[in-house]
């Protein structure tokens, strides 16, 4: 049987790419079209529609957007929805609510499938490389299953006990990640704006030991002022929001996730949204020009 992946986007176009190259049948389906031809180019069959893929697929991954894209594409509340999944594991590879999730899978599994969380720690380039880290959440026998087919697409496979376990750990790596990367972006606007070298900002922080691959990476865009995105602003402020209302939901505490929160929405509403993650330099640099008159006007008090 073949594997099926479903959603062809930033992420899941060179993860289902590795998946072909492996040597396994793959069969995919997205919405536009023109993203799928790589993947005919690689020998993996072209589904005209999504219900095409489950009805040739034993487990069919999904790398959809949002919730709504997951519900349209597995027709969730009709009576399709059981002849798709029957039988079948259905592999949630996006990123989520996590109680979204955890009602799923349940419904997944009063129709008579397997449901496995499988979020992915990583953006495009590592999801090119074969390079992302995935968490796996579910039933042992079914996270057994598809840990054997997602091995192509990741470095590390990492258990996290039952759904929506999976979930949460990735909400809990993206605080780190996100708050990091805005962290980044306003070190380089200080630098930036006390008019210093910038390419020594990288220099240094390259030889330093808070150096890391996404560092590296962010500040290589920060420098030549390239957004193109391996981690979309609008993606990253749809996580934003997913985390901060986990945190909500506990009771916990989120000071650093609620500022993110306020400069990723900003960065989508001055139309960046489909840029880099990066591009929240963009957000900062507007509230520092928006807050020159008040810094001039406290120098002149002292």
């Amino acid at each position: 049987m073949e594997v099926g992946f479903v959603g062809l986007g930033i992420m899941g176009q060179p993860m289902a790419l590795n998946l072909a190259r492996s040597g396994r049948p793959v069969v995919v389906w997205n919405r536009s079209p023109h993203r799928a031809e790589p993947l005919r180019d690689a020998g993996a069959r072209v589904a005209a529609t999504p219900a095409e893929v489950f009805a040739a697929a034993d487990v069919v991954i999904l790398m959809l957007a949002h919730e709504d894209a997951i519900d349209a594409v597995l027709d969730r509340g009709t009576d399709r929805f059981a002849d798709h999944v029957r039988g079948r594991t259905i592999v949630h590879m996006g990123t989520t609510s996590p109680g979204y999730s955890h009602a799923l899978g349940a419904d997944v599994r009063a129709a008579g499938g397997d449901y496995v969380e499988a979020p992915v720690s990583g953006s495009r380039g590592p999801a090119e490389a074969g390079e992302l880290v995935a968490m796996l959440a579910g039933d042992q026998d079914a996270v057994a299953r598809v840990r054997d087919v997602i091995a192509p697409l990741c470095a590390e496979v990492v258990t996290c006990g039952p759904t929506p376990n999976a979930l949460l750990m990735k909400l809990a790596v993206n605080l780190f990640l996100i708050t990091m990367t805005t962290g980044l972006a306003e070190a380089f606007h200080f630098a930036e704006r006390h008019e210093l070298d910038l390419g020594t900002l990288v220099e240094v922080l390259d030889k330093g030991p808070m150096a890391s691959k996404v560092s590296r990476a962010k500040t290589t865009k920060l420098l030549a002022d390239d957004f193109e995105a391996q981690a979309a602003a609008r993606d990253v402020f749809t996580n934003t929001r997913l985390i901060t209302a986990a945190a909500r939901a506990a009771g916990v505490a989120s000071p650093l996730m609620d500022e993110c929160l306020t400069l990723m929405g900003r960065t989508v509403e001055l139309g960046h949204g489909e840029q880099d993650v990066a591009a929240v330099v963009h957000a900062l640099r507007e509230r520092s020009d928006s807050a020159q008159p008040h810094e001039d006007a406290f120098h002149q008090l002292q």
